[in-house]
């Protein structure tokens, strides 16, 4: 920005991401990952054997294995998250950078070029949560621009299904 560049930022929500990591798939990440063999067997005994229920009026549902989701609440479930996801950023040549469940990717903008770069990031974005079950929820993404200078074009970058991102611009005087 100091040089009078503008940054566009994409910022993803994935929707319940805590919930939808497939165990078998997860251990195969962490398993091809170099983990000592040890650790992989460690969260797999973690993982295995846990069970749902659900108690409605006073009824208790039948107990049903857990094959999907991280434990929430402690700290192991965002440990293992970022150990799926660890993996996002192959294929994109945007910078991204994640926490917990709340990924943003974002890229200096000098020509159209850059704005078509960002946009195929974002579409190999959205192959890469098909094809690891996690769900991107475009009504909560948010386009931001940061510039210090009026840019009067709208950002139009989409995700997912092709639904237009919610957008901000934010011009900074210094």
């Amino acid at each position: 920005m100091d040089n009078g560049d503008r940054i566009d930022t994409i910022v993803i929500d994935f929707s319940k991401a805590f919930d939808l990591v497939p165990h078998d798939r997860l251990l195969m990440k962490i398993a091809i990952s170099g983990v000592d063999s040890r650790i992989v067997a460690w969260v797999r005994e973690c993982l295995r054997g846990r069970t749902h229920r659900v108690k409605v009026g006073g009824q208790l549902s039948e107990e049903v294995r857990v094959t999907c989701g991280v434990p929430q609440g402690s700290i192991l479930g965002p440990l293992l998250f970022l150990a799926y996801v660890n993996d996002i950023w192959r294929n994109i040549e945007s910078i991204i950078r994640l926490f917990a469940d709340d990924c943003v990717i974002y890229q200096k903008i000098i020509n159209n070029e850059d704005i078509d770069s960002l946009q195929e990031d974002l579409d190999r974005l959205g192959e890469w949560a098909a094809k690891n079950a996690m769900k991107i929820n475009p009504s909560k993404c948010e386009a931001v621009r940061f510039t210090r200078v009026r840019v009067k074009k709208p950002l139009n970058y989409m995700i997912g299904d092709r639904l237009t991102l919610w957008h901000r611009s934010f011009t900074f005087k210094f």
